[in-house]
């Protein structure tokens, strides 16, 4: 199954979604990300995240969803829409799931304030993608319906940072 992390800009949250995913994920799970507007380069800042927790970041880059080595089974976008951000809608055959989640790239103040904004948006991501993939996905996979009311639940979950 391939899951297909989703935002405009490609360079912060979906880039920490898809690593974070890839490190815990079972065989026969592989995400990917992409993003509507690419910015073309990944923030330092979400590489940064990823390597202190010991997060691959081999293959993290800004790209666009023309050119996804593989087709999604599972569409995850992380756009805050709540907060006036625009969420692109991708168009493929494929469940969809929101988990909204502010960028940090567009955090402002003190460097502290900007990485405790990085911070927060791992947490929740990763809390997110922990509840994911403890879910009984062999039982899911063949139960469209009820996957995709976990994977709506699932984006209710915000930890305390």
């Amino acid at each position: 199954m391939n899951v297909l992390f989703l935002c405009t800009g490609n360079s912060c949250r979906s880039i920490l979604a898809e690593a974070t995913f890839n490190h815990f994920a079972p065989s026969g799970w592989k995400a990917v990300s992409a993003g509507s507007r690419p910015t073309g380069e990944v923030h330092p800042r979400s590489l940064l995240i990823l390597n202190r927790e010991g997060i691959s970041t081999a293959g993290c880059a800004s790209k666009s969803w023309d050119d996804l080595p593989v087709k999604p089974d599972i569409v995850i976008t992380v756009c805050a829409s709540a907060a006036g951000e625009e969420c692109p809608a991708y168009l493929g055959k494929v469940m969809r799931a929101h988990w909204g989640v502010e960028d940090p790239a567009h955090a402002t103040g003190t460097d502290s304030e900007i990485d405790a904004a990085f911070e927060t948006a791992y947490r929740i991501l990763r809390a997110r993608i922990e509840a994911f993939l403890a879910l009984p996905l062999s039982e899911l996979q063949s139960n469209p319906l009820e996957l995709k009311k976990a994977l709506d639940q699932i984006s209710a979950i915000t930890p305390s940072v």
